[in-house]
């Protein structure tokens, strides 16, 4: 026969793995890497007011509302990648604060966050990609230091190499390429994150190099090449700019469209980061 103690403690660990589901879920949720989680920006198109809302994660399905994506992106509790054993840990490099997370690397390997000094100025990257080589300039000087930091550190470990762009955006309101997530989903990144930088003055026009983010404070390796005036709301770190070549590939790219015929998907031609290293 079963005991009262016995019953007790079968629900309390029934209770236990309920509570570590639900923190889970909410781990992932947070990590719904997209540029605006639930952003809205209302364009005039032929005199009447469109609605334009954006939401993350890769769009396989063509028929998925995208409040529905996202909804089953953040159900899935994601496998812990490599570097997990390090959450909470922090590292500096300047005044910029790096703070490892739980969910890890979305690659195939562990990557260090940045530590040390910061450099000034500017430095001028290369992002060569099976579509064409797009050129961007990281800005040291602004308030995207620590993200122009991370993105030099993650670039120069190899994490980008062999990525995809999982995301174009072809709307009136938002025209970007998203890149930086290993596993390919929209929901991944080097296993640490840091501070969104902004101040309210940001806008994302053409040419802007940004962070996406699911959240204020959960910036990691997901950024945003913008190759046409998009209204977003002042929340995406801009740490860099995109030079004139690197806006040909990318209007090439966004001419082709996506693979769904949609405004919101993987782009129609791949577009695979083969690496990123500096310019002389």
């Amino acid at each position: 026969m079963v005991s009262n103690k016995q019953r007790r403690q079968a629900a309390q660990r029934h209770l236990q793995r309920q509570l570590e589901r639900r923190a889970a879920q909410q781990r992932a949720r947070r990590r719904n890497l997209l540029i605006g989680g639930t952003v809205a920006a209302v364009v005039v198109v032929v005199g009447a007011a469109l609605l334009i809302t954006t939401t993350g994660g890769d769009d396989d399905s063509t028929a998925a509302a995208s409040s529905s994506a996202a909804t089953t992106s953040a159900a899935a509790a994601p496998t812990p990648g490599p570097g997990a054993e390090r959450a909470g840990q922090t590292t500096t490099a300047g005044a910029c604060t790096y703070t490892y997370d739980a969910q890890g690397s979305s690659g195939t390997v562990a990557v260090d966050a940045p530590s040390g000094d910061l450099p000034t100025g500017t430095q001028a990257e290369t992002i060569a990609t099976s579509a064409g080589d797009i050129g961007v300039t990281l800005d040291y000087t602004g308030p995207g230091v620590c993200a122009a930091e991370s993105f030099s550190t993650l670039a120069a470990q190899g994490y980008f190499d062999g990525t995809i762009c999982h995301r174009l955006t072809t709307s009136d309101g938002l025209k970007v390429l998203q890149c930086g997530d290993p596993s390919g989903t929209g929901t991944g990144g080097p296993g640490y994150s840091f501070p969104t930088a902004v101040d309210g003055s940001e806008t994302y026009g053409r040419g802007v190099l940004a962070m996406a983010n699911s959240g204020q404070g959960t910036d990691g390796s997901q950024f945003f090449l913008v190759y046409g005036d998009s209204q977003l709301t002042p929340d995406y770190t801009v740490f860099g700019t995109i030079d004139e070549a690197g806006l040909g590939v990318l209007d090439q790219v966004a001419a082709v469209g996506t693979a769904d015929g949609s405004q919101d998907g993987q782009p129609a031609t791949p577009v695979t980061i083969t690496g990123v290293t500096p310019s002389a």
